[in-house]
């Protein structure tokens, strides 16, 4: 059915495809899914060689995201009808009277509808100088490539701008291990978002953390170093001298295409747009930071995000879609330190006053901005800790009545406990997540349509998936509507234990239990179930390792933990060897042949760079487990929720690019974790060079070489849900890997949910990433050295399983197909197929049955 609002064949044309350019195809696609049904046809233009990424992250490149991991746009979306992507298509001009597009191939389009998103252009001060080799500006990808190649000939680095693109810049710089400088022309950092204290503070976390600040500095011209590449020269009459330059003053609006067809523009640029987005020509719309509504240019992605979804309302016929203007309020974190600016951070409203704190030890400052009369809060300043920007942030923007003591808000806990605000108060208008425009209705549809956790939360509604700041208010609205609703919201493992896995851990270490049963009786009620068993069963085998099958703990084992082995689908099993990093020699390789033909099984290599050996009845398990055990094989731990496999390249031992030792890291951590048990199953690649042959961003725990060290990602995982990892720490040695990678799992162990992997275990956290690095590297809960004991007590207490199944009579005794007969199973049979055995067919086990025997030819 063709859509109301379309003409036949409606061409729109979207000049543009960043990061808000796509946001308004995804929100069109989102209102009109099959474009072709609704007369339309959409083009997007993209001037550079790749599709939309993210620009907000564009600083973690530097630290091992790849421009693959930093794209927004998931396979295959724009390969549908009626949507065409072309890259490397640079709109040169526009013909308005004809409505087309002539591209700077000569090629020409028409449009009905034009959709200018071309964003902004970095802002270069005319400083004489300013084009030498090795000046840069901070943009796009190719500007990181850039910067890289020349940081990797310089020891200094410069960054022309302290603004919050310009502290991004400087991060990147020192990730490149370069002596950094920030110049600034105005008397402090971040001079348009927070004030004179937050700002002096701010610069002197930021030089305590190595980055040298130079601000009321004007640059008259870049000269040749007598020291290094180049020397700025100050009007103060003082000189800076650096190998490296990157400009990051500000941006400017790409324009350029609006006054060349003579659109409107605004006094300080942009197009001019009404609230609906439109230009002054109705055919042409323009969104993001070459737009400019009511004299003002935006420049985050929040207010571009919202011109999208408006236009795409309008594209789809729903007229009474508009902008609004959007709010400023920012919170990041620059270089470790935590920044927010909310509302009139200045404090320029006529008549307004201000409480501030500060806690110079503690290098914290906080500021609220009220209104006159003390009853609103008009804007607020945080550096150092912005804990309290969601609730702050819902106070300016639903103009909310103050607290009787507003300075509760920042003041820390006390006698007089900060005073929080319920999410009860909140109007169901009230935007929570303002980069998606999610409102607190929003999130209660989503819940009573019943999405009752944070994870598929965020998916459904995208609140918190974009710069994660509001993901702690995502949780109290979650848990507030689901009280509402007269959900129970419980933890509880099952029936036979109020607590959650968590808190069972707790207790369990706490009260050195080591039995179901003593658990039970001291904190549970009945005789348990199939939940809380294997529950129980995993976090006793994670605090003290004792033997799986040893006999009270038996009983709590499913069936492959009960088997030391995979059952299949056939009732046989697999059988795993550990193959520590794929590392195997031939003789072990030999070993393995051996014993897959003397036993009649069938063997694949596994993703995991090991062995599978299948077809084993559980009778024969012993026998192949000594073979191997006398061989020097352990158990792989294929069958239980523990790490399985190390996945290595060949890394420096080989390869051409490696650039450490990569098998050998890999055979440290296998050996090192080998038989931790975990809520999930834990998977970890390493690679020895950023080509990533292990493919370690896709794992649990993933652990890539640089030339100073390894980097290490945590939390993907592959699946039906893959999950790219995320980087928790850049460059560390053998010793700091280790020490945060214990750290982690074992935070992980005693935190997570029964059966959550750790990318699901990753989304519910509330404080997310920056939370799990706060925990892990910088030890914020103080628990560092516990954690580590806690895996150093595990790592010496691992045996291997099979070994010790041989060395326990009664072990063995469980292990039989029939519990009265030493007899294999007779209905299992297996047909030959490409030279191996396989499980028959149910037809094909008829079939051989219905033939003499003499005739028949099972394996």
């Amino acid at each position: 059915m063709r859509h109301p609002a379309m003409a036949p064949h409606t061409h729109v044309v979207v000049a543009g495809n960043g990061m808000v350019g796509h946001r308004f195809v995804e929100e069109l696609l989102q209102r009109i899914p099959d474009l072709p049904a609704a007369g339309l046809q959409v083009t997007v233009l993209g001037e550079e060689p790749r599709a939309a990424y993210d620009r907000v992250h564009l600083s973690e490149f530097f630290a091992g995201r790849s421009a693959d991991d930093l794209s927004l746009v998931t396979p295959g979306f724009y390969e549908r009808p009626g949507l065409t992507l072309r890259l490397g298509a640079r709109v040169a001009s526009i013909e308005r009277r004809e409505r087309t597009l002539r591209l700077a191939d000569g090629d020409q389009l028409h449009y009905d509808q034009l959709v200018l998103a071309t964003g902004s252009v970095p802002f270069v001060p005319p400083i004489p100088g300013r084009d030498r080799d090795h000046c840069h500006v901070y943009r796009t990808i190719e500007d990181l490539q850039a910067m890289q190649a020349s940081g990797a000939v310089s020891s200094s680095g410069v960054v022309i701008g302290g603004g919050l693109l310009g502290l991004e810049c400087a991060k990147a710089l020192r990730d490149m291990g370069l002596g950094t400088h920030v110049v600034e022309f105005a008397p402090r950092l971040m001079a348009v978002q927070i004030d004179e204290a937050g700002g002096a503070l701010l610069r002197r976390r930021i030089e305590g953390l190595g980055v040298q600040v130079h601000t009321s500095r004007q640059t008259l011209e870049i000269t040749d170093g007598a020291t290094a590449r180049h020397r700025l020269v100050f009007a103060d009459g003082t000189h800076l001298e650096t190998d490296m330059l990157v400009f990051s003053a500000g941006i400017r609006p790409r324009d350029e295409l609006a006054r060349q067809c003579a659109l409107a523009v605004g006094p300080r640029g942009g197009v001019v747009i009404d609230d609906q987005c439109r230009s002054s020509d109705p055919a042409i719309f323009a969104i993001g930071e070459c737009a400019a509504w009511n004299e003002q240019v935006f420049g985050l992605v929040a207010p571009g995000y919202e011109m999208a979804r408006v236009v795409a309302a309008q594209v789809a016929g729903e007229a009474t879609a508009a902008f609004r203007g959007a709010d400023l309020s920012t919170k990041l974190k620059l270089m470790g330190v935590d920044v927010a600016s909310i509302g009139d951070a200045q404090g320029r409203t006529p008549g307004c006053r201000s409480i501030a704190f500060s806690d110079e030890p503690k290098q914290l400052y906080k500021r609220l901005v009220l209104s006159a009369d003390g009853k609103t809060l008009l804007g607020a300043v945080l550096v150092g800790d912005a804990s309290e920007y969601g609730t702050l942030l819902q106070y300016v923007l639903n103009g909310l009545a103050l607290p009787a003591a507003p300075e509760q808000l920042i003041l820390p806990a006390g006698d007089g406990a900060p005073v929080g605000l319920g999410v009860d108060a909140l109007p169901d208008t009230a935007q929570i997540c303002s980069c998606n425009n999610v409102s607190k209705g929003q999130l209660c549809g989503a819940i009573a349509e019943g999405v009752h956790e944070l994870g598929a939360l965020k998916a459904c509604t995208r609140a918190g998936t974009s710069c994660g700041g509001c993901v702690p208010l995502v949780q109290q609205v979650l848990k507030a509507e689901l009280k509402r609703q007269g959900v129970a919201v419980t933890n509880h493992v099952c029936e036979h234990f109020p607590h959650s896995r968590q808190e069972l851990h707790h207790l369990v270490r706490v009260g050195g239990i080591r039995s179901f049963g003593e658990l039970i009786a001291k904190h549970g009620r009945g005789h348990g179930c199939d939940i809380c068993k294997p529950a129980v069963a995993s976090i006793l085998a994670s605090c003290w390792n004792d033997f799986v099958l040893a006999p009270k703990h038996l009983p709590l084992q499913d069936t492959n933990d009960r088997f030391l082995a995979n059952i299949q689908k056939d009732g046989t099993y697999s059988v795993v060897p550990r193959v520590p990093a794929g590392e195997i020699t031939p003789a072990q390789l030999i070993t393995i042949g051996q014993i897959a033909q003397r036993h009649k099984l069938y063997t694949k290599i596994t993703g995991g760079q090991r062995i599978d050996l299948f077809g084993a009845q559980a009778h024969e398990l012993p026998q192949i487990w000594r073979e191997l055990v006398d061989a020097g094989f352990e158990s792989g731990h294929a069958y239980g929720k523990a790490l399985r496999t190390v996945k290595s390249c060949v890394g420096s031992t080989w390869c051409r690019y490696g650039v450490q030792d990569s098998v050998g890291m890999a055979l440290r951590l296998e050996h090192r974790y080998k038989g931790l048990r975990a809520p999930h199953k834990i998977k970890f690649g390493v690679s020895g060079c950023t080509r990533e042959c292990a493919e370690a961003q896709g794992k649990d725990v993933g652990v890539i070489a640089t030339e100073r060290g390894w980097n290490l990602y945590v939390c993907g995982n592959g699946g039906m849900k893959p999950r790219h990892a995320e980087l928790l720490a850049s460059d560390l040695d053998e010793a700091g890997l280790i020490r945060a990678i214990d750290r982690f799992l074992m935070f992980y162990i005693r935190t997570a949910d029964r059966l959550q992997r750790t990318s699901t275990w990753r989304d519910n956290l509330e404080g997310g990433l920056d939370y799990l690095k706060a925990v892990v590297m910088q030890d914020s809960l103080g628990i560092g050295e516990e954690l580590e004991a806690a895996m150093a007590q595990v790592i010496g207490a691992y045996a291997c399983e099979w070994k010790v199944a041989l060395q326990t009579p009664a072990t063995l005794q469980q292990l039989r197909t029939f519990v009265n007969s030493e007899a294999g199973d007779a209905n299992v049979v297996f047909v030959e197929e490409r030279g191996q055995p396989r499980p028959a067919t149910p037809e094909e086990k008829r079939a051989l049955q219905a033939q003499p025997a003499a005739e028949a030819t099972p394996v």
